[in-house]
């Protein structure tokens, strides 16, 4: 069966959520499809999604990095949702406040049963910090699959691009196909067929048909 394409245009804001408990109390793990976006705050995060889902504020863009701590959800349909989740790595914070975000983002990849990828913002000037690291190892070994997102790529030169994509996609290599690396311009719309293309296969994950079933199953009983 041909996999139906996901209208990204279409996503719409749903709810906002302090930490994993209260979105869980909203939106239990284990139903549909969830594509988190991760990365520090000034990744160009907000900007990503917007140009994504071709919508000017759908995510709120902000000249104050990380001002955003909570968990946003966007539905794209009854079964998908896009999750912005908070920037970490912003320095206008207390360390504890810091800290529980890092647990609380580790607590997200590990448990939430519906989540089928996460896109992983790094600027291309400055990428694979330690906790972009991190994020990344989280989300590998919760059997999460990973893309790269190498954001403003327009601030470099062609060559100098491909020179830093390459050199992320070898420090990554280690991780295999469970990681992909790839450059995007929310400016320029560099990378967006590519990345709707990823996003719209994790949208069709394996066990979504057999979630579906059991749903409709339980909800006749």
């Amino acid at each position: 069966m041909t996999e139906s394409r996901i209208d990204f245009r279409k996503a719409k804001f749903l709810i906002s959520a302090p930490d994993i408990a209260h979105l869980d109390q909203y939106l239990p793990g284990d139903i549909g499809v969830e594509i988190a976006f991760a990365g520090r705050s000034n990744a160009g995060k907000s900007s990503a999604l917007n140009a994504l889902t071709e919508q000017k504020s759908l995510a709120r863009t902000s000249k104050t990095p990380g001002r955003t701590q909570l968990i946003n959800v966007f539905e794209l349909d009854a079964d998908r949702r896009l999750v912005d989740l908070p920037g970490y790595g912003f320095a206008q914070v207390p360390l504890a406040l810091k800290n529980k975000w890092q647990q609380a983002l580790g607590e997200y990849l590990q448990k939430r049963a519906c989540l089928s990828g996460v896109v992983v913002l790094m600027d291309i000037r400055h990428p694979l910090k330690d906790l972009d690291r991190q994020m990344i190892e989280w989300a590998v070994l919760s059997n999460i699959p990973v893309l790269a997102l190498l954001t403003k790529a327009d601030k470099l030169t062609q060559s100098i691009k491909m020179k830093t994509v390459n050199e992320v996609r070898k420090a990554l290599a280690d991780y295999g196909d469970k990681v992909q690396v790839e450059p995007f311009s929310s400016l320029k719309g560099t990378g967006k067929p590519k990345v709707l293309s990823i996003l719209n296969d994790w949208c069709h994950p394996a066990w979504l048909p057999e979630q579906q079933a059991l749903r409709e199953q339980t909800e006749q009983e």
